[in-house]
């Protein structure tokens, strides 16, 4: 009798804790590699409703279609890992890229090593002005960029009566549709943005103060940190970008229109959140948002080949948010 119930003793603190240590190994694998997972789910799903979805041709297709909302999402991870966000990135490219387009329209256009520099410091300076408002007049990031999606909605369509400025340089077209040991630009692009900004962030005292000032403001002020210029300074970085996706777009469609960009923000907020950055701050990795804007795309695609409308890519879009966030507020909430 002693025996049997020495045993059963035995047994019961052994399993419990192997139970328990293997469920926070699967939870911490979920964490670190979800994104990874489903991604490669997804693609898995898509190639069986349809042959054609990963040939060669629409890989990279994808990518291509990638490439400008990608551009966008590495801006604005900056901005959301501050606690922040950028909804002005939409109309910011918009104007960015119709003034660069003037000085490439027509018979006489400027060489592309003028455009370009100068559509980046149309994009720089209103992010400044963002930053500016957010990290010194203390005016809530949603408001201050909800009102300069206003403002330079209204510039570009002024900027040129409401009209498209078309006849681009093939010079500036090559941005759109150029090549690079055969790689299609627009992906040369984002890889190198994406290269960059990994490195800020991860072997970098501006990429830690980053994080800092996103985890807590008050901490890092007490650092030592200028929280305010690292606030400011990554509204500039995101309206850069901004400028670089408006101009990648225009050389892609040809022309810059004024309505163009409309809506671009919300997918670039989308690829940031489902790549696991945390909309309180601190939290977050440019891969994660790579890996968020090729989902997008690659939702985008399939849903486009499969037939589905336009409307109802919307919805699964806007429900993919919502599960990201969800998932982002049951993340905090255990912690």
């Amino acid at each position: 009798m002693q025996t049997e119930t020495q045993n059963q003793t035995e047994v019961v603190p052994t399993s419990a804790p192997m139970t328990g240590s293997n469920r926070n190994k699967v939870q911490a694998l979920a964490t670190r590699y979800g994104i990874v997972i489903a991604f490669f789910l997804l693609c898995v799903v898509l190639s069986f409703l349809n042959k054609y979805f990963l040939t060669t041709g629409n890989v990279v297709n994808i990518l291509q279609q990638t490439s400008i909302n990608g551009i966008l999402a590495l801006g604005m991870t900056l901005v959301i890992l501050t606690g922040g966000i950028d909804l002005s990135v939409g109309s910011v490219m918009a104007i960015s890229s119709m003034v660069a387009a003037t000085f490439v329209s027509g018979d006489h256009p400027r060489s592309l090593w003028l455009v370009v520099p100068l559509g980046l410091s149309v994009g720089a300076f209103l992010g400044f002005i963002n930053g500016l408002t957010v990290a010194y007049l203390k005016v809530p990031s949603f408001v201050a960029t909800l009102g300069m999606l206003s403002v330079a909605r209204g510039i570009t369509y002024a900027y040129t009566d409401g009209q498209p400025v078309p006849n681009l340089s093939d010079t500036f077209l090559s941005l759109g549709e150029g090549t690079v040991l055969g790689v299609p630009l627009p992906i040369v692009v984002l890889a190198v943005l994406f290269g960059f900004l990994w490195w800020v962030l991860t072997h970098t005292t501006y990429g830690r103060s980053i994080y800092a000032v996103g985890g807590n403001v008050r901490s890092a002020r007490a650092a030592g940190i200028s929280t305010k210029r690292i606030t400011a300074s990554v509204y500039i970085f995101s309206g850069a970008l901004a400028a670089m996706g408006g101009l990648v777009l225009a050389a892609r469609t040809s022309a810059a229109l004024p309505q163009a960009g409309v809506g671009y923000e919300l997918d670039a907020i989308a690829a940031v959140v489902i790549g696991g950055t945390s909309l309180t701050g601190g939290v977050g990795s440019a891969a994660g948002t790579l890996l968020g804007a090729l989902i997008i795309g690659t939702i985008n695609n399939g849903l486009d080949i499969l037939g589905v409308s336009s409307a109802y890519q919307q919805i699964v879009k806007g429900a993919i948010i919502i599960v990201a966030v969800l998932l982002d507020y049951s993340r905090h909430s255990n912690e």
